[in-house]
């Protein structure tokens, strides 16, 4: 049994940065995540997570966590712990909504915007940046291509791939670091390791502590938790079979059994089974 939930689940995120009593949490975290673009924000309102667009297809639409700052700046918060064809898209798409939720009735408004942010935190790496191998943060924003200047700060948009965040504890050196480390690695700790020992991140570890929930906490834990493991589960089966196919076809072609293996991650020995 794990001591502290984990934080991709959809129960899990929602516990640590999504509830009033933890807003402070997401306050600390924003702060840190945003420190180099703006000041501090000082207070977040959580708003409804379920678009008020006037399409059917608008009001289906859920962020896991959509706020707003005392500037008036949007904040949506994506987990996303799976590959989805489009992603990127989708984002986009989603960043229209409080972009027209700012639109304000009657002839006098001059169309001036607040800043919006999506936030994407990613349980995968994007199929399409693999010439990056250690760049684990995207920051994107509407750009001037000539003059390499931003054209307009009102969309922002945050990609975190958290499998390419590879610190060890003694590793971490800022308090940014320490948020990722504990997002990717919280369910993993049987204790307070002393780094992370400062007053926001003992909150976040009491929170997160599943003795102390409830029964009925408890049991929507573990449906979350089941729903997430099976989904894992069925994508690396996926993953695996598919791998397997590659290198049944690579060694009928003629392919070594070494390069093989270089390429799938396959052992030598299990390329060896599978060529017999």
């Amino acid at each position: 049994m794990e001591k502290y939930i984990n934080p991709f689940t959809d129960y899990g995120f929602k516990r640590l940065f999504g509830e009033e009593p933890n807003k402070d949490l997401l306050l600390d975290f924003l702060n840190e995540l945003l420190k180099d673009e703006q000041g501090t924000i000082t207070e977040l309102t959580y708003l409804k997570n379920e678009n008020l667009g006037t399409t059917e297809l608008n009001r289906r639409a859920i962020f896991d966590l959509y706020c707003t700052n005392e500037k008036g700046e949007r904040f949506i918060v994506e987990l996303q712990k799976t590959k989805q064809k489009f992603f990127k898209d989708r984002t986009i798409y989603y960043s229209t909504f409080p972009i027209q939720e700012q639109a304000k009735k009657g002839s006098e408004w001059d169309f001036g915007l607040e800043k919006v942010y999506t936030i994407a935190i990613l349980d995968f790496e994007f199929d399409d940046d693999k010439k990056y191998p250690n760049k684990f943060r995207y920051d994107v924003k509407l750009k001037e291509l000539e003059i390499d200047e931003v054209f307009s700060d009102k969309l922002n948009f945050i990609y975190l791939e958290m499998p390419k965040f590879d610190k060890e504890i003694d590793e971490l050196e800022t308090r940014f670091d320490k948020w990722l480390y504990l997002i990717k690695n919280l369910h993993k700790l049987d204790r307070i390791p002393e780094k992370l020992k400062e007053t926001i991140f003992l909150k976040l570890f009491e929170t997160a502590e599943i003795a102390k929930f409830s029964q009925q906490e408890y049991q929507d834990y573990e449906n979350s938790l089941k729903y997430y493991r099976d989904l894992k589960n069925s994508l690396d089966t996926a993953k695996e079979e598919r791998t397997i196919e590659i290198a049944k076809q690579g060694l009928k072609e003629g392919v070594s059994v070494e390069l093989i293996s270089k390429m799938t991650g396959l052992t030598v020995e299990k390329n060896k089974r599978i060529e017999k």
